[in-house]
């Protein structure tokens, strides 16, 4: 099976062929079922529901978050195609996490991989190619770079299927690696990430799929998975 983006004609539903291939909604566009903050029971009171989408909202400063990492805790997922769309404020930062395992104190980021949410133009962590939007963070850049500017939506499609993983921005693969190998351990070691322990240790076999809370207005919204 071929990791393409499926599109559905409205915002936050799923056309006809969508559903036979097996996608399902992690948000319908009115409400947070199945959403919950990273280590409580509840959502996270940052969040808003706003223009069809999630919404995180800024704090008082921004580029620090309030706390507000989430998760959408129904079930853990391994094998599967995942495809959100996403658009941030100017000068904006934040992310999406997939084999989320939940470590008591730890931020959402712990132990994930993180795939890069960002405003490439006018945030303060643009300087490096592995930090810009579509990215496995800090570890491989999105190439080519096809990122749209802060208030536009952009389409990531995450597929994972037995550790190999793919990026595909707008349309485009950007990224390519494979879990629990070598080379995965030689990215980790060359990374912010080295001495973590949850990265030493992982990333686990599955886990959670969730969104950063940054400290930036970000909207996410057409959340769908489908499982291989």
């Amino acid at each position: 099976m071929t990791c393409l983006a499926a599109f559905a004609q409205k915002n936050n539903a799923l056309s006809s062929k969508e559903k036979k291939e097996g996608w399902t909604l992690l948000f319908d566009g009115k409400n947070f079922d199945g959403w919950r903050k990273c280590n409580d029971t509840k959502m996270a009171s940052n969040w808003i529901i706003d223009e069809e989408a999630m919404k995180v909202q800024r704090g008082a400063t921004a580029g620090r978050g309030q706390g507000g990492d989430i998760l959408y805790g129904t079930k853990k997922y391994s094998n599967f195609e995942l495809s959100i769309d996403w658009k941030i404020e100017k000068g904006g930062n934040s992310g999406i996490f997939f084999n989320i395992v939940e470590y008591p104190g730890k931020p959402v980021y712990y132990a994930a991989p993180e795939i890069q949410v960002l405003d490439n133009w006018n945030a303060g962590d643009n300087k490096l190619a592995n930090h810009l939007a579509g990215s496995l963070y800090d570890m491989i850049p999105a190439l080519p770079q096809n990122a749209k500017p802060a208030g536009e939506w952009n389409t990531i499609v995450i597929c994972v299927r037995n550790g190999k993983v793919t990026h595909t921005q707008n349309g485009v693969q950007v990224v390519a690696y494979e879990l629990w190998t070598p080379e995965w351990k030689e990215l980790v070691a060359k990374s912010k990430f080295k001495d973590w322990p949850g990265f030493i240790e992982g990333p686990a076999k599955e886990g959670y799929i969730g969104l950063q809370d940054h400290g930036y207005d970000c909207w996410y919204r057409n959340i769908k998975i489908r499982e291989f």
